[in-house]
């Protein structure tokens, strides 16, 4: 059986059936024509192979990435031209999924991994769109015709690891670029540092979500310590799987030391290394392994963190490394069983959704006071209630309320869980009193958290504290400042400046969220009023449609009744904004 290494570029016809049913002669008469003048030609140009067709969809071969990037470019900047004379709701257009990966080959046709992650990102691309994935980015960076957004690590359908993607901008005037901070972020006034995602020696794939749990862990414990500036978790991991230079992902998050290691998990054995940089000049400050037994997992953790805080600031009181230890789970396969949800829950897809729920409910099924599995598992019920995933009762709302009140109190120590709990609480069960209670408990613990920091946002907008909001929502830019879910972060901070009548700034930002994703709801909460108060009718009703599309059931009425804004004149800014761009009473 013979392998190689192919760029692999899929493609579809967005809304194949319905075009189909409406318009089967123009449709396929348009199609012809666009393969015949465009697509082909366009092939033969950057010498891809037609591998095969498949009714709607097609796969193609190319030699190397910047063959496939540059023709998938040249279809989808001509396609818009091409059908501009069209009925809105008869264009044609296409999605497009690239990946650089190991394929087999079996006469003419192209099987493997490396196809099955290409059609997989296709799934991801928004109509009209491009989406490649890590590999196929870590070729073309730098080279200044291509223009890329990090959409984060995505869980694939049927796919086991996370795989990193990316949106390649269509325009050669799109703003969205490469996910990176403002250029030279100020190092801040206290020591700095982040942990990349440490590596898995273990040769198992399925252990990934251990090394990934171990750094995550660490982030927190070292989060805990006032006196450090942590990088938050969703920014460093966007290096994951990069062989990236070290300082230049220190002038990226505005660091000054760079922790990294590896865990390798043999049976029941254990080994951490690491090793601390300042990334300043390149010194190594200290490097070092830990040795054990699973069991000792969290010890080996506190051992590493109270090594790091040593070579960072030998003068650290023991009280202030003391507060880095934190509840750990009795159960072991609780934890595990935690860190393998994660993931899933991140994507804020159904089908992951369904999968960390059913992990969730296990972790809490082995150890049911582990705070951090009863908040995520609301996390994630709250999800598929708001959402009207598949599956979705109206018994999940009351359940995810009485899971956060679990949290809360099994571990009021955890400020993650318990920040966590108090937004699911307000936003749920419209609890403002214990929602601001549960947060302001968190802050007190862990103000450099970023999953505290965007809980307590929210949960301050909602409660009308909207200048609180907006100083969480900037420290949560500046501790992430290449936030994987950079949508979730600029949505809290949007709304901040949408409420302070700043509605240019609002909809700057709603635009820069947009460029991240535009399948999250809450972008449009934003982006619509702002627009609105801003006069910009028309784009406003646009953004509305794009909102409909996205949650067909939205109405005024059922947006007031869900989302838990207490103060009337914020409410007033958001519904008045709604009401003018055209969204149903």
């Amino acid at each position: 059986m013979e392998r190689h290494l192919s760029a692999i570029f899929t493609a579809d016809m967005v809304g194949y059936s319905r075009l189909m049913e409406a318009d089967e002669i123009g449709t396929i008469e348009r199609q012809k024509l666009h393969r015949r003048e465009l697509i082909d030609p366009a092939f033969e140009q950057h010498h891809g192979r037609i591998v095969k067709e498949m009714g709607d969809g097609i796969l193609v071969e190319f030699p190397s990435v910047v063959d496939a990037v540059s023709c998938a470019l040249a279809i989808q900047r001509a396609m818009p031209e091409r059908e501009a004379g069209v009925d809105e709701n008869l264009r044609i257009a296409y999605r497009v999924g690239i990946n650089l990966g190991d394929v087999v080959v079996e006469g003419d046709d192209l099987f493997g991994d490396g196809v099955n992650v290409a059609a997989r990102l296709e799934q991801l691309s928004e109509p009209g769109g491009i989406c490649i994935s890590g590999t196929v980015h870590d070729h073309i960076e730098g080279r200044s015709e291509f223009a890329c957004s990090f959409l984060g690590e995505q869980q694939l359908k049927n796919i086991s690891r996370p795989v990193r993607a990316y949106r390649v901008s269509i325009l050669a005037d799109d703003p969205a670029g490469e996910t990176t901070p403002p250029p030279n972020l100020a190092l801040p006034d206290k020591p700095s540092i982040a942990v990349l995602p440490f590596d898995n020696m273990s040769g198992d794939p399925e252990q990934e979500f251990f090394a990934d749990g171990m750094s995550e862990d660490i982030i927190t414990a070292l989060s805990r310590i006032n006196s450090l500036f942590v990088i938050a978790r969703n920014s460093t991991f966007a290096y994951k799987g990069r062989a990236t230079d070290i300082r230049k992902i220190a002038r990226d998050l505005g660091v000054r030391y760079v922790l990294e290691g590896s865990v390798r998990k043999s049976g029941e054995r254990l080994r951490i290394t690491g090793q601390l940089i300042d990334a300043t000049n390149g010194t190594h400050l200290w490097a070092d392994k830990f040795d054990g037994k699973l069991t000792d997992v969290f010890a080996l953790q506190d051992q590493m963190t109270e090594n790091v805080i040593a070579a960072i600031q030998p003068h650290l009181r023991k009280a202030e490394i003391q507060r880095s230890r934190r509840k750990r789970p009795e159960s072991l396969r609780a934890y595990d069983l935690f860190l393998r949800a994660l993931p899933h829950l991140h994507t804020f897809r159904p089908e992951p959704n369904a999968e960390a729920l059913h992990l969730l409910e296990l972790a809490v099924d082995a150890q049911p006071d582990f705070a951090p599995a009863l908040a995520n598992l609301a996390w994630a019920l709250e999800q598929r209630f708001v959402h009207h995933w598949p599956n979705a009762t109206p018994e999940d709302r009351d359940r995810a309320i009485e899971l956060a009140r679990r949290a809360i109190s099994s571990d009021r120590d955890d400020a993650d869980a318990t920040s966590l709990s108090g937004f699911l609480l307000t936003i749920l069960g419209h609890d403002h009193e214990n929602g601001l209670r549960s947060i302001e408990r968190a802050l007190e613990i862990n103000p450099n958290s970023a999953v505290v920091c965007w809980s307590s946002a929210w949960v301050y907008l909602f409660c009308g504290e909207t200048e609180k909001a907006l100083i969480l929502a900037e420290r949560l830019v500046r501790i992430s400042p290449v936030d994987m879910g950079m949508n979730f972060v600029l949505n809290a901070l949007g709304m901040a400046r949408l409420f302070l009548g700043q509605f240019a700034d609002a909809a700057e930002i709603s635009s820069r969220a947009l460029h991240h994703t535009t399948r999250v709801d809450v972008t449009y909460w934003v982006r619509i009023p702002a627009l609105a108060h801003l006069g910009r009718l028309e784009e406003a009703a646009e953004a509305a449609k794009a909102l409909l599309e996205l949650e067909p059931n939205v109405s005024i009425s059922g947006f007031e009744k869900q989302i838990p804004f207490r103060d009337p004149e914020n409410r007033k800014i958001l519904v008045d904004g709604f009401r003018l761009a055209g969204i149903p009473e």
